[in-house]
This record gives structure tokens, C-alpha cells and sequence, in this order.
């Protein structure tokens, strides 16, 4: 199976800073507003995804959900994890005190990936 997200080196190691922290992580990427689209890191079950929210995948076992309508206009495409130095538009992710910021990088499915994608979860 394609799977729908993953994360480089750099986005690996600062979530086993923020584990060793924090504990069980979740990821939420909305589709806008204060946030923007960031990515944000949360620790596990302080932040609930809303209904129809998508399960994209998971990150070294954490899972990393999406905004429904987000969702939709990047369905086709994979992402891609990483961090960049100093802080994003929202202040919310527990990554923000290290002086980092998540960042997604999208790229098109090619059709061979397309015709084997991982399923999703919604949020119910």
C-alpha cells in the first residue's frame, strides 16, 4: 500500500525531542485561520479532531490528522513532514519553544500510487 504521508530525518528527530517531552503525540493540520496550514503537534488527547476530519496516516506511530475540506483538496497528493527554523504562523505546537516549525511539502501521486493508497478514517 501508498502510504499518504511520511516525514524526513529532520521532522523524525525533533518528534523524539517531543516525545522524550511530551509523551504520545497527534498531529492536526487545518485548512486555514489562525494556524494557517500549518501543521500543529499536540500531546495525545488534548486536541480532538472534528467530525469528518481525515486520519491521513501516522508518524513514527502518531497519528497525524487533516481538516475534511483541507482534505479534499489535497487528496491526491502525498505529504511530506519536515521542520524549518523559527516559528510559524500559529503558536499552539509544542515544537514553537524549540525556535521550530513544522512544514508540509506536497507532492502528486503518480497513478500506479493512486491505484494502491492507503484507506482513510474519518473522525466521527
Amino acid at each position: 500500500m501508498t502510504s499518504r504521508i511520511s516525514a524526513t530525518e529532520a521532522a523524525r528527530s525533533l518528534i523524539k525531542i517531543l516525545e522524550e517531552k511530551h509523551g504520545p503525540l497527534m498531529f492536526y493540520q487545518a485548512g486555514g485561520c489562525c494556524e494557517g496550514t500549518q501543521p500543529q503537534c499536540f500531546e495525545k488527547g488534548s486536541f480532538f479532531p472534528r467530525m469528518n476530519d481525515v486520519l491521513l496516516g501516522q508518524i513514527m506511530g502518531h497519528e497525524f490528522w487533516v481538516d475534511r475540506d483541507l482534505f479534499e483538496y489535497w487528496k491526491y497528493s502525498h505529504f511530506t513532514l519536515d521542520t524549518l527554523e523559527g516559528f510559524g504562523p500559529g503558536g499552539f505546537s509544542l515544537e514553537t519553544p524549540l525556535g521550530k516549525t513544522f512544514k508540509i511539502h506536497y507532492r502528486l501521486f503518480s497513478e500506479d500510487e493512486l491505484k494502491d493508497l492507503e484507506p482513510i478514517q474519518r473522525s466521527i
